[in-house]
């Protein structure tokens, strides 16, 4: 299937400026080595193809997922082979001791790359989870941090979200904080970070979704109130990759808006995914109208679809990348447009988080409520709107 064309696009996002910088960039990747964390996942992957087939000397990849490091290693093998250099996968989760053991055996990097996270909305529904998303989104970056600045590590890379823009859910709040926590840090090693839209077919995504539910004979649901910006999986890794090599101390990339990259709602990108599938979309009334009908009307060349309103917690109705404070760089390159920063925080709150979130481990108790309080502490332009409804209630 072609993204580009899905997602109402003929050309990629960072071409003019990947091909203008090819010859530094093969040349700085050429004579380094690299660590990428949660390198398995959909951005991860990306990141660590682009990485890969410009011949670093040293590439090891973590990730907690053993199914997702085995396909990344076949994939490479069967499209980009071998490079001279060391390439290792290790499955092991960042925030254990095995880490710590691979740390401490070969922490010698020149770029640290944390790609891992929780990035659902959906994960905001229970305590249990929230803490979870703390734990990948910021403690483990903290702890990254820190093992980078003690093994000398050239530059520190960290994924955002444009979710961390004004943030209204949990997870872009959690990724907010996050950059707090790299601010802190950036007195101490050059961090740079990148924020982008929805990357399409990312594992989990919505659009990921639609290949699974005609797999397995079900209907498509989709928002039709919700717009968002799409970038492929190979555009996230291109990004990513601009911002860890060519990054000043503390910026931010992300994508600018143009002809190019415009807003599209799911619905949108359903009918016309259904379409390139050979089907025509079917509108149904009900989710058990969808269900009823899937058993038939595929047979006929169409495709029941259910095109709700949005009503769930943390769901944002549009996308942003930087608020009118920011002091943007727009000169720089033709699509990334970088975000400036002073390395702005409040070193109490920082120190507060933590004894906070270590007091509701050690008591293995802790509710949703503390957890929006804390946050809505952290950051005081945050609002989060419990709705009492989340994605997990619908189909």
């Amino acid at each position: 299937m072609n993204i580009l064309e899905l997602i109402g696009r003929d050309s990629e996002l960072f071409k003019v400026d990947i091909e203008k910088n090819e010859k530094e960039l093969a040349n700085i990747i050429g004579f380094s080595s690299f660590l990428v964390i949660g390198g398995a996942g959909s951005i991860g992957s990306a990141v660590v193809k682009e990485i890969f087939k410009r011949n670093p000397k040293k590439l090891h990849v973590v990730d907690i997922s053993e199914n997702n490091l085995a396909e990344l290693v076949r994939d490479i093998r069967s499209s980009l082979g071998y490079i001279d250099g060391e390439f290792k996968t290790y499955t092991i989760d960042v925030g254990s001791v095995e880490y710590d053991a691979l740390i401490k055996a070969d922490g010698k990097y020149d770029y640290v790359l944390n790609l891992s996270a929780l990035k659902h909305v959906r994960s905001e529904k229970d305590p249990f989870t929230l803490m979870r998303m703390i734990e990948v989104n910021i403690l483990n970056t903290e702890k990254t941090l820190i093992q980078s600045i003690e093994n000398g590590v050239k530059k520190y890379f960290c994924v955002s979200t444009d979710k961390a823009t004004n943030p209204v859910n949990m997870m872009g709040a959690s990724k907010r904080i996050m950059e707090l926590f790299l601010m802190r840090r950036s007195l101490e090693i050059p961090v740079s970070t990148a924020r982008f839209a929805n990357v399409a077919f990312s594992d989990g995504s919505l659009l990921y979704s639609f290949n699974k539910r005609l797999e397995k004979q079900q209907p498509i649901v989709a928002p039709k109130d919700v717009k968002r910006y799409f970038v492929t999986p190979k555009e996230s890794g291109e990004l990513c990759l601009m911002s860890t090599i060519f990054g000043e101390n503390r910026d931010i990339f992300f994508p600018k808006l143009s002809d190019k990259l415009h807003l599209i709602t799911f619905a949108e990108i359903a009918i016309k995914y259904l379409k390139m599938k050979g089907y025509d979309p079917y509108i149904c009334e009900s989710e058990e109208e969808a269900r009823k009908l899937v058993k038939t009307l595929p047979k006929k060349g169409k495709w029941p679809c259910l095109f709700t309103i949005s009503d769930t917690t943390g769901e944002k109705d549009f996308e942003e990348f930087y608020t009118n404070d920011n002091i943007i760089d727009w000169d720089r390159f033709e699509g990334i447009g970088i975000i400036k920063n002073k390395p702005i925080y409040e070193k109490e709150k920082l120190n507060y988080f933590i004894k906070r979130v270590e007091e509701m481990k050690k008591k293995l108790e802790w509710s949703k409520r503390e957890i929006v309080e804390l946050f809505e502490y952290m950051l005081p332009e945050f609002y989060h709107l419990e709705k009492g409804k989340y994605l997990d209630d619908k189909m």
